[in-house]
């Protein structure tokens, strides 16, 4: 039987009012101090205030040195980064909801031309085909990374989970797709490796499973840790993160075996079907996970979220929570809602107040 959208959820140590969550949505709109803008931060605030369970930050670049992949992005790793951030959990939390530090490292993604390091770095010297939207520039070929470098971006995971601790955060999530570097050592389109971290889905999975009992261990008991996974990327959308539906289980079983207490999945239609299967893809993933599930991909409305719920927990809104501040409400009073476009939600990326 499918759950009310308006039930209460359990989700580790903590009871969800509802089962609708403010998705993560990066807006580069950080300065030199790494900190968004104040609006920014308000706009999660009030989609806490407006009836969101779960509200996500952006995602957060791990390290100063080669996490970076575009402008504006924002760090939590300095004392005026936890107290800025520390503001935004504490009235998220007096609003009734719950707050969760997305990070991510871009990998191959990067930029390096705003990049700390002035390089980027990823499994293998793979580059993605498209080129990169931001500047129409081919991405350049990044450098493979090194055990060391390996080390040293898992100590960034580590370190910035410990600042999401500092802020007050209920939950950190580890951002596992869309293309960023998690997803380029488990994608065997981008990870050619011949070592330890390369060759079968185990190993491709090493350097996340690192990652994940890494923060694990930093984390105070109570403190919720999700993974985000996706089949599809922001570069080269049509690759595929698995080869079929049997590699992607065997991804799912080796992530359900891991301390965290949620799996976040990312499709671009949570309706489309998987791997030429009948089966979506929450549908494939719930067959193989028995950590609570979050699904987001065009869901938005009432009977799009009630039906995502039938082979989820929880369903997180991205664009539709972004650009109406009422959206929890209207949901609830069964409202005709748009289907934003990609091009409408662009405002996130400009100077403009959002409501």
């Amino acid at each position: 039987m499918t759950a009310d959208i308006f039930a209460p959820f359990t989700l580790g140590a903590y009871t969800l009012r509802n089962r609708l969550g403010v998705a993560p949505m990066t807006r580069m709109s950080a300065g030199r101090e790494a900190i968004p803008r104040q609006d920014v931060l308000d706009l999660l605030v009030r989609r806490a205030q407006n009836g969101a369970a779960l509200v996500f930050t952006e995602a957060i670049v791990t390290d100063y040195e080669s996490a970076q992949g575009y402008p504006g992005q924002a760090r939590l790793l300095t004392q005026p980064q936890i107290d800025a951030w520390k503001a935004v959990t504490e009235a998220i939390r007096a609003r009734g909801a719950v707050s969760i530090m997305q990070m991510f490292h871009c990998g191959r993604m990067a930029w390096p031309e705003i990049n700390p390091a002035g390089r980027s770095i990823a499994p293998s010297p793979v580059t993605p085909k498209q080129a990169n939207p931001l500047t129409g520039q081919p991405y350049p070929v990044p450098d493979a990374m090194s055990h060391f470098d390996i080390a040293h971006v898992v100590s960034g995971f580590v370190e910035t989970a410990k600042g999401a601790v500092a802020a007050g955060f209920d939950g950190v999530e580890i951002h596992g797709a869309h293309g960023y570097l998690i997803n380029q050592f488990l994608s065997s389109y981008s990870n050619h490796r011949t070592d330890e971290y390369g060759g079968t889905m185990a190993n491709r999975f090493r350097f996340a499973r690192m990652i994940i009992r890494a923060v694990r261990d930093v984390l105070p008991k109570d403190t919720l840790l999700t993974f985000r996974v996706s089949n599809w990327g922001i570069a080269d959308m049509d690759v595929s993160l698995c080869k079929d539906a049997r590699e992607w289980e065997e991804l799912i079983d080796l992530i359900d075996s891991e301390p965290i207490d949620a799996l976040s999945l990312s499709t671009y239609d949570f309706k489309g079907k998987a791997f030429g299967t009948e089966q979506t893809m929450s549908g494939l993933t719930r067959s193989r996970t028995t950590k609570p599930l979050m699904i987001c991909g065009k869901i938005h409305d009432r009977r799009t979220a009630q039906e995502a719920l039938a082979e989820a927990d929880i369903v997180l809104s991205g664009k539709s929570i972004l650009l109406n501040p009422n959206f929890v409400e209207d949901v609830r009073q069964g409202k005709e809602l748009p289907l934003y476009s990609s091009a409408e939600a662009n405002v996130a990326y400009t100077f403009e107040p959002l409501p």
